[in-house]
């Protein structure tokens, strides 16, 4: 069985989801949608994401969108021994939940708002806002200084063992430490330049990392 990828091969989100794809050894066929052009915003993608949005999965027949929830659906499927989403213990589980959100609520936001002045705003030809990416940035950094007292007690966010909630920093991350950029934001940190070597440099997101 092949999983169907529609999306971009440069896209975070879609290159997320590869990368639970390679980390399960879960053959995938990446459907290019050519977002620069709007195809998905046509209605042959809107009816399967109805936000004209990347990626989403065909798992034969079975529908989703959103990366997050596709990389949780795919472990539960096919990797339920891999311990991305632990399963078999409530308070492992209730540990991963809550690493989960960090990256949603307290990562992704700043990062996404100074990728978006540094690097997508430039991309379409507009104009840094230096105010506001400072602003972001400084949001950022103070969020891995909790980062720093997290991953002084224990070796990934969710506890001793990688999950998603790691890997999910992953795509935004390499962009912010990417060449041209290059904000020093992890390596700075000991406990977080630790953890972010070792899921920057599994082999499931080096397969990736240029292209899904």
């Amino acid at each position: 069985m092949v999983v169907k990828l529609y999306g971009l091969t440069t896209s975070t989100k879609t290159r997320s989801v590869a990368q639970v794809c390679k980390e399960l050894n879960l053959p995938y066929e990446l459907v290019v949608v050519d977002i620069r052009n709007g195809e998905q915003k046509l209605p042959k993608h809107t009816q399967h994401h109805p936000f004209g949005q990347v990626p989403y999965i065909d798992d034969d027949g079975f529908i989703l969108y959103e990366s997050r929830a596709i990389a949780r659906y795919l472990v539960k499927k096919y990797g339920k021994q891999s311990g991305l989403v632990p399963m078999d213990d409530p308070e492992a589980e209730a540990k991963f939940e809550c690493a989960a959100s960090i990256e949603a609520f307290n990562f992704d936001p700043y990062a996404y708002g100074v990728a978006w002045e540094k690097v997508f705003k430039l991309r379409r030809g507009l104009q840094t806002d230096e105010a506001r990416m400072a602003d972001m940035l400084a949001s950022l950094n103070a969020k891995l200084d909790a980062y720093e007292v997290i991953l002084g007690k224990q070796a990934y966010l969710a506890g001793d063992n990688v999950t998603l909630a790691d890997f999910f920093h992953l795509p935004l991350g390499t962009m912010l430490e990417g060449p041209g950029f290059e904000l020093d934001i992890f390596t700075k940190r000991p406990n977080v330049s630790r953890w972010w070597k070792a899921i920057s440099t599994r082999p499931s997101w080096l397969a990736v990392k240029d292209g899904a």
